[in-house]
């Protein structure tokens, strides 16, 4: 077999949407020349998953030439030097459920843990476990023979959930015992490398009164002074992997997430963010109707949507960059805005009735210009695509959701 090397794969393990393009060098075949070839990544995968003989009659099948054969016997030798054993904690909600469907088309074996399955898709995990991250004997276990940790599990919701003060203890006891055993139990594993997921609620509330003009910069973190226990925790946290970074010599990449909001997310029950709400909200009433919102509406934030958020993910665990950096978007709105936003998705026309209830900051909004010096990226899709996929998937479960109650009430009737 000729030797290949590939000189450049263009985001090969990323979107099946998106082809790879590939610029090789032949090897000794008897000649040198440089070729281009097209495959997509999910064939890749397909083809790394098969041995030789089946994989010729495909290419022969398929028109795709010694150059696409030679290109996917590296391939596979590549994919599989670089396939790891990753554990996802907190797989069963919105973040990790996406995140584990990222790692599974890249080609890694993936060990899943949460309280509960994922409650609107199966992310695919190799391995799901349902069980308690708090519980010692949980965590030992499943960092077991593994290479890399993504610790996205956590007490959390919504400024219904977090706000209003009723959750704090457990909040801060919840996920700091995840956090701990995570690290500790990790570093006794031999794990070698951490993800961990904080927020941008650890930035100091005296930055974030104006909501025109927050600042919620990288450095701007001391002198500490998160507005929620929820913020404290997050910011006890990235110290205590900083620490084992440190003093273990293991590797840690930190995210601070701004808002993070798409398909498959929490949608009811009180712990839905902004996005969520407003877009259940909305799918619920009748044109012409009413909703309500807390406060006056003015308070700013950015919503990043969930795919450039994974991607984000990705490209820091990649990088040589440890963090902590701002994972959001810098598109700057008001909740009105929002609320106008996808009323126009929509296409309904309603009311808006202000009312009291749980804040936050002022003003809050990703400042990028860390991770677009460190990771020669930043997120740039524009708020209303993202919602606009988001509110379709909500409004489809608002649908199911109201014929699941009409079947309820018939079956209760007798009819």
């Amino acid at each position: 077999m000729a030797s290949i090397e590939p000189a450049l794969i263009t985001n090969a393990a990323s979107s099946n949407r998106r082809s790879a393009s590939v610029s090789m060098w032949t090897g000794n075949i008897g000649f040198r020349n440089r070729c281009s070839i097209h495959i997509s990544p999910a064939r890749l995968v397909g083809y790394a998953r098969f041995p030789l003989a089946r994989n010729l009659r495909l290419f022969r099948a398929r028109g795709e030439g010694l150059f696409s054969l030679a290109f996917w016997y590296n391939y596979k030798i590549r994919l599989k030097k670089s396939m790891k054993r990753i554990l996802v904690n907190g797989a069963g909600g919105f973040i990790g459920g996406h995140l584990v469907k990222q790692l599974k088309a890249e080609g890694h074996w993936v060990r899943a843990v949460d309280l509960k399955n994922h409650e609107f898709c199966d992310p695919g995990a190799d391995e799901f476990i349902v069980a308690d991250l708090r519980d010692p004997d949980v965590v030992r276990k499943a960092v077991s023979g593994i290479d890399e940790v993504y610790q996205l599990a956590a007490d959390m919701g919504g400024a219904g959930y977090i706000f209003t003060g009723e959750h704090d203890a457990n909040v801060m006891h919840n996920s700091a015992t995840i956090n701990l055993n995570t690290c500790e139990f990790g570093v006794r594993a031999g794990v070698q490398k951490f993800f961990y997921s904080s927020s941008a609620c650890m930035y100091p509330e005296y930055n974030q009164l104006d909501p025109n003009n927050p600042k919620c910069s990288e450095d701007s973190a001391y002198p500490a002074a998160p507005d929620s226990e929820y913020g404290w925790e997050k910011l006890f946290s990235e110290r205590l992997y900083l620490a084992y970074m440190r003093n273990y010599g293991v590797s840690v990449r930190i995210a601070r997430f701004h808002n993070i909001f798409g398909p498959d997310g929490t949608w009811r029950g009180g712990r839905e963010k902004a996005p969520a709400a407003l877009c259940r909200k909305i799918a619920e009433a009748a044109d012409g109707g009413e909703i309500e919102i807390w406060g006056d509406g003015q308070q700013t934030r950015s919503f990043l949507y969930i795919d450039e958020c994974i991607e984000g993910v990705r490209r820091l665990m990649e990088s040589e960059f440890t963090g902590p950096v701002n994972l959001g978007s810098e598109e700057m709105v008001t909740i009105n805005q929002l609320t106008t936003m996808i009323m126009e998705i929509a296409g309904k026309k309603l009311t808006v009735r202000h009312i009291d209830g749980p804040l936050g900051v002022r003003g809050r909004n990703s400042d990028n210009r860390l991770i677009r010096e460190r990771l020669h990226w930043a997120p740039d899709r524009p708020l209303r695509q993202g919602l606009a996929v988001t509110y379709q998937w909500i409004a489809h479960q608002v649908g199911l959701s109201g014929n699941r109650q009409a079947h309820d009430l018939l079956a209760a009737g007798g009819e």
